[in-house]
């Protein structure tokens, strides 16, 4: 095979996990197929559907499954290669083969599964997931003769949370796989730094950063961003030339061969030495990570953590003289978010945003807290209690955004917190991010990887390695 796949008897007991935990009629799982780039043979790389992945570990289009908990049938449809295909692609398993692999006996074409679930669907509900991908989300309109736009409105929440309980928390295979991601990770970052200097463009920079990636054998876990302008939270352009006196934001991950994630990030000066001002700061997100990371402990709610973070960042930009008051009345009152407008951190795993795909809520918060919506605290995906074997991202940053300054300097929002007049001195200042990933232990947390350049000297020692 041209994947790799866990013993078949770890995908068999996690779907008997997943089938204990659903009745009423039978989960239909959907795999994703080869998309179109810019004509139907010149295909995106292709990627796995995670949760079907989860199941059944099999890394190949065109595949959808059920399992029925009611009489515990577990059916694999699919097709098999065609000669045309084969001379395209070259032989693969065949489908009973593939299935075999992942602890399943029976299969069936693809073209067969619309009248199983018909059969399914006039005796039970038929529990499937919200489909992110139109293909899917159309398949499912025509197979259960509902609207398209319907669709999403019919998904099944028991399984969705059936799922996420499942998913989140990782096993011990899991978590070695998530590490090694994590591992592949920070030598994409060590490469960046080793490799920065004036007068190169982002592009060269962010080249080896995916050399490292695919040298690994694997590849991103999500758009790399390399960017001199680090106030812009995602950005994916790397037209710009790198000067000496730049901050170089890296934002990159690795997504090793069986798919699991890695999600680092790291601020380092172009030409080998922070300035005191971009030091100060980096020295005020560091004291947050440190604070935040210190904080992860089975039973804490992460959005309390959150707010400890942003209240230290506060604490640090008082001490430099932007911020003036109290840091927990300044948290209190949003007074962070001109600075932090982003989330301390998110699930990881399968995918960087675990299980994005199910519905923030239902991953990263619970019946009992439900997401807030008011600026600032709306972008943070995580926000439930932590329980051992989560893996997640925390990833405090500075971010001085000149639009943001001045709609709230016009407003003259929090004028007895915010030094303005200061603040002008800041205003091409860009943006700062350290990120770490872990996983909650029974006692606490364990940090993700090997080493990688972390306190400002260390950062500063490691890009200098190129002199």
């Amino acid at each position: 095979m041209h994947f790799k796949l866990f013993p078949a008897e770890t995908y068999k007991k996690r779907r008997e996990v997943l089938r204990s935990g659903i009745s009423g009629g039978p989960i239909l799982l959907m795999g994703n197929e080869e998309s179109g780039m810019n004509y139907r043979d010149n295909t995106y790389p292709f990627r796995q559907d995670s949760t079907f992945l989860y199941y059944f570990g099999l890394d190949v289009a065109g595949l959808a499954a059920v399992i029925d908990p009611e009489s515990g049938a577990e059916i694999l449809f699919g097709n098999e290669l065609t000669m045309d295909q084969i001379i395209w692609t070259g032989p693969l398993p065949s489908l009973r083969e593939m299935a075999a692999a992942a602890g399943i006996t029976t299969v069936e074409p693809f073209d067969a599964l619309p009248g199983w679930l018909k059969k399914a669907g006039a005796l039970h509900t038929v529990h499937y997931l919200p489909p992110y991908r139109e293909l899917n989300q159309m398949r499912l309109a025509e197979w259960f003769g509902i609207p398209v736009a319907q669709v999403p409105d019919k998904v099944s929440v028991p399984l969705i949370e059936a799922v996420v309980r499942q998913r989140a928390i990782k096993e011990a295979i899991e978590a070695t796989a998530i590490e090694e991601a994590v591992s592949i990770s920070v030598d994409m970052h060590h490469a960046a730094m080793k490799h920065v200097k004036p007068g190169m463009k982002e592009h060269e920079l962010a080249a080896k950063v995916l050399e490292v990636a695919h040298a690994a054998g694997g590849r991103l876990s999500y758009n790399v961003i390399c960017t001199i302008e680090g106030q812009v939270l995602h950005n994916h352009y790397y037209g710009n030339t790198i000067r000496n006196g730049d901050l170089v934001l890296l934002d990159a991950g690795a997504e090793q061969v069986m798919h699991y994630a890695g999600d680092l990030t790291r601020t380092f000066p172009a030409g080998g030495k922070f300035t005191n001002q971009q030091r100060e700061v980096y020295d005020v997100v560091l004291n947050s990570l440190e604070r935040a990371a210190g904080q992860l402990h089975p039973g804490k709610r992460f959005i309390d953590i959150h707010a400890l973070a942003c209240e230290a960042l506060l604490q640090g930009l008082k001490e430099i003289g932007l911020f003036m008051g109290d840091p927990a009345e300044g948290v209190q009152e949003g007074a962070h978010t001109l600075f932090f407008q982003c989330g301390l951190g998110h699930m990881m795993g399968l995918d960087v945003h675990d299980m994005e795909d199910l519905g923030e809520q239902y991953v990263g918060y619970s019946p009992q807290l439900a997401k807030r919506k008011d600026f600032g605290w709306k972008y943070l995906r995580l926000g439930r209690e932590l329980e051992a074997g989560y893996v997640l991202t925390v990833e405090p940053g500075i971010y001085i955004i000149p639009e943001l300054i001045d709609r709230w300097k016009a407003e003259n929002k929090l004028a007895g917190m915010i030094n303005y007049p200061l603040l002008e001195k800041y205003r091409h200042f860009t943006g700062i991010r350290i990120e770490n990933n872990y996983l909650i232990t029974a006692t606490g947390s364990r940090l993700f990887g090997k080493p990688l350049a972390t306190t400002a000297a260390e950062v500063e020692a490691m890009v200098q390695t190129r002199y």
